[in-house]
């Protein structure tokens, strides 16, 4: 079963957040929470969030207590949103443009059943 979460208009440009979701593409989403929770930077803050609600929407929509560890990582992608600009002083009295970009966060979770294979 597949569940999303979406985020939107995260003040953070999708250049920086890029290099962070693709290192937990495909983890579960305990293994990825984990990866978040020790990376100590600002930028994996919307992520982490963006996550948590994914797992509370597959939380509420199966109406049971099911553990991190089932629901995997099927597809996160940062794609970017509007660009605010503004002018800033520049050299010799001109104005420079500065771009604000923005950043709308995708995450796809698949349930997944794990099985304990033993040997006999």
């Amino acid at each position: 079963m597949l569940v999303r979460a979406v985020s939107k208009y995260i003040r953070v440009s999708p250049y920086k957040l890029r290099p962070v979701i693709d290192v937990i593409r495909g983890y579960s989403v305990d293994k990825a929470l984990a990866w978040l929770q020790t990376t100590s930077l600002r930028k994996v803050v919307p992520i982490k969030k963006t996550l948590l609600s994914a797992y509370a929407n597959g939380k509420n929509v199966l109406a049971a207590d099911v553990p991190m560890n089932q629901f995997f990582i099927k597809e996160i992608k940062v794609d970017q949103g509007p660009i605010i600009k503004y002018f800033k002083p520049g050299a010799q009295g001109r104005a420079n443009v500065q771009r604000k970009r923005l950043s709308h966060i995708y995450i796809v979770l698949e349930k997944k059943e794990i099985t304990n294979k033993t040997k006999n």
